[in-house]
């Protein structure tokens, strides 16, 4: 590992001059995946900003009735949180199907969508990577890819982001906000990730050295009655082969209102808005869910070894989408 400084921000705005005066400096939240790409010499940073401490760690409503949630919040604090789980039940679920009890109770929400891939060749230095190296190439796709993307990705990298959080907010319409140099912003999570293009290694759509302060939910709702669903190779504390968020408003047996986002699938989250299109106004049954998720996954593009995350996604869609049915029938 690199020697690197070390220095604690005690504000907003003192966070960002620090990292503004240090063009190879970083933000250090919970430090669950920055420290282990340290590790590796993936990341290579002079300096780390530690800005668990400033007061980004609230949850509170907002005046129209939606949650605005700071940077700062441990996945475990924002699983746990009665607001959280009454009026937006997926969110609380996709963060309980991510890593472990210990590590949610370090990770923050920030650092949560900062998180970047674990794809193998990303982590392993001796192998060409266009996100870690740009110009090199993508040893997956010739490579190991079992679960990489089959959805918006390109000849210059395959690899899925692997955040499960990250996929319930892409469905509820989060919207990130930040504090640059230039003042606060705001990004729609839509807009958040950018698409990976020839450019891989440029991820999110943030100013230079802006600093995620947190993250507002409008309200929504249809997300009362919503969840999440996580396949992995192995019970516990695996990175998802498939995931999906939805949320169904269904009355006298019509589709009113549909939410929903796949995860491991792509670079970012993917909302899935043809599949919402399709259903919206229709039937709530089975045949019609197929269709839909059809329709979202003919722009599907698998390599050899990944084809199943078509079949298992559109699997996933029917069955979500049922049981949120059949509860609203009870």
């Amino acid at each position: 590992m690199r020697d690197f400084a070390y220095q604690r921000a005690h504000d907003v705005s003192g966070a960002v001059a620090l990292l503004g005066a240090d063009p190879d400096a970083r933000y250090l939240g919970g430090g669950t995946n920055l420290v282990d790409l340290m590790k590796t010499g993936v990341e290579r940073p002079a300096r780390l900003v530690d800005v668990r401490e400033l007061p980004l760690d609230g949850i509170e409503s907002t005046a129209d009735g939606g949650l605005r949630i700071g940077a700062t919040v441990t996945n475990s604090d924002l699983a746990a949180h009665p607001e959280v789980r009454r009026r937006y039940p997926a969110l609380a679920q996709a963060v309980l199907a991510g890593a472990s009890g210990q590590l949610r109770n370090m990770a923050t929400v920030g650092g949560n969508l900062l998180q970047r891939t674990r794809c193998g060749y990303f982590t392993d230095l001796s192998k060409p990577c266009n996100k870690r190296a740009p110009g090199t190439g993508c040893s997956a796709v010739e490579g190991e890819h079992h679960n990489h993307a089959i959805l918006g990705a390109t000849e210059h990298c395959v690899a899925i982001h692997p955040s499960d959080m990250a996929v319930a907010l892409a469905a509820f319409d989060a919207v990130v906000t930040y504090e640059s140099a230039d003042g606060p912003g705001q990004l729609p999570l839509a807009e958040f990730y950018l698409p990976v293009g020839d450019t891989p290694h440029l991820e999110t759509a943030l100013p230079a050295g802006a600093l995620i302060t947190g993250v507002i939910l409008p309200p929504a709702p249809v997300a009362a009655h919503s969840r999440y669903r996580k396949v992995r190779e192995r019970a516990s504390y695996a990175f998802a082969i498939g995931s999906i968020t939805g949320a169904l408003d269904v009355r006298d047996g019509v589709v009113r209102e549909v939410r929903l986002a796949f995860g491991a699938v792509a670079s970012r989250p993917w909302r899935a808005r043809e599949a919402e299109r399709v259903l919206t106004g229709g039937p709530a049954d089975a045949e019609a869910f197929a269709a839909a998720a059809d329709a979202e996954l003919a722009a599907a593009r698998p390599l050899p070894h990944n084809a199943y995350k078509v079949t298992l996604l559109r699997n996933l869609v029917v069955a979500l989408l049922t049981e949120l049915t059949e509860e609203a029938a009870r």
